[in-house]
C-alpha cells in the first residue's frame, strides 16, 4: 500500500470527458482515475478549479488599500 498520496492533477473538463470511457470516478478519492488499475496506478484527475470566472464583482473591494 502507498504511503504517501498520489498528486491531484486539474485537467479541462472537456479532457475528462473526451477520457472516459477509460477513466472513472473514485468517491473516496473525489477524483478520477484509470479504469481498471486507477486503484493503484496512473493518474488522480480532477476537474479544473479555475475554468470558468465568477465575473465581475460589484461590491467593495475588500483587498483595495483604504484611503490616505
Amino acid at each position: 500500500m502507498r504511503s504517501t498520496p498520489r498528486p491531484r492533477r486539474y485537467v479541462a473538463r472537456h479532457w475528462l470527458l473526451v477520457l472516459s470511457p477509460v477513466l472513472r470516478y473514485s468517491l473516496n478519492r473525489d477524483a478520477f482515475v484509470l479504469r481498471g488499475v486507477g486503484r493503484y496506478r496512473g493518474p488522480v484527475l480532477r476537474p479544473c478549479r479555475r475554468e470558468r470566472s465568477q465575473g465581475a464583482f460589484d461590491g467593495i473591494d475588500r483587498r483595495a488599500h483604504p484611503a490616505s
